[in-house]
């Protein structure tokens, strides 16, 4: 499994290099005086979002990320060079956090978005500086400051339109798929999706979304149960959710599809509450494989929680321009706005 959603590294900047305390042995300057030149700054870690990335894999095999340090002065009033800023790349979407601290220090959420995450050490003043009409032959430097260091995490959450919910099998692989070139495994066991995966779903007159297939989820996720509790971050940046239920042979007797829907909207309040809240688009698939009564009667069962029901069968194509246009609906005004 090559998507990883999160990591831990450790940034150094470079250190400031040390003023110098030199003074002159030319020929012609029979006084001298002091000539020590100033040290060089130290680089700084800087980090830049990359549309290119969409995974945090690189951070797993490399831990430690140093920036050069700034050279120390020298003698004739010779400043030290600078060091070079290391420049490291994420996936937009990342989230960057200080070890051991709950707030993030910055979250990248455009292409080209860059932070400081250590910042070089300033380089000290040469001597050249302290010569005073008191003190002609300072023997005075400064060194130079020391580079910032600092543990941070690192957590990936992915940037959709639309995120797809749903216990394991429902349906939700084979629905992006269908409606995106995304290709996610599509099997007939539980847990086919181990990582997320994004489509791009196209409409007619130019209108397009992000779709995202979570994991699938189960009672207990929000505390560590099954897979998708490690991916419920990536639907917090979604704006509205398309909840996929089903009732065919595949739930088994002890399931229904509102128990499902209070079931999987319970873990999403336990994760975070504002998830609850955000708009969802709820989906009956299968109905290929229901009795038309059974649908009637499920339809019926959601009415009584004042939850408009759609249904669709994503491998036959059976309602499912219905169900976009509804996505499209929630998502219009922030586009056309």
């Amino acid at each position: 499994m090559h998507f990883i959603d999160e990591a831990v590294i450790h940034v150094k900047a470079g250190d400031g290099g040390n003023g110098s305390a030199a003074f002159r042995r030319e020929d012609g300057v029979p006084f001298g005086g002091p000539s020590g030149g100033d040290g060089g700054d130290g680089g700084s870690v800087i980090v830049v979002a990359d549309t290119h990335l969409s995974s945090l894999l690189d951070f797993k095999y490399r831990r430690h990320y140093k920036a050069t340090p700034g050279e120390p002065g020298r003698n004739k009033d010779q400043y030290g060079a600078a060091g070079d800023d290391l420049t490291i790349r994420v996936p937009v979407g990342t989230v960057i956090y200080e070890e051991g601290v709950a707030d993030p220090i910055a979250d990248l959420t455009e292409d080209g978005a860059t932070f400081v995450l250590a910042r070089g050490g300033i380089g000290g003043k040469g001597n050249i500086h302290f010569k005073t009409p008191w003190n002609q032959a300072p023997r005075t430097a400064e060194p130079g400051t020391p580079g910032q260091e600092r543990t941070l995490r690192l957590e990936l959450k992915l940037l959709a339109d639309v995120g797809l919910l749903g216990f394991p099998n429902v349906g939700k692989s084979t629905f992006i798929s269908h409606v995106s070139r995304a290709r996610p495994k599509v099997a007939d066991y539980p847990f086919t999706t181990l990582v997320p995966n994004l489509g791009v779903v196209r409409l007619s007159d130019e209108r397009n979304f992000v779709i995202a297939d979570i994991p699938g989820l189960i009672e207990g996720a929000a505390e560590g149960a099954g897979l998708g509790h490690q991916f419920l971050r990536h639907v917090e940046r979604c704006r509205v959710l398309l909840h996929i239920l089903e009732a065919t042979y595949m739930t088994g007797p002890e399931r229904d599809p509102v128990s499902d829907f209070k079931i999987i909207n319970g873990e999403l309040a336990r994760y975070a509450p504002h998830l609850a809240n955000k708009p969802q688009v709820v989906v009956l698939n299968k109905v290929d494989a229901m009795e038309a009564e059974r649908v009637t009667q499920i339809r019926q069962d959601f009415a009584d929680l004042d939850v408009e029901l759609l249904t669709m069968s994503a491998a036959t194509g059976e309602g499912i321009a219905v169900v976009l246009e509804k996505l499209w609906a929630h998502l219009r005004p922030a586009s056309s706005g």
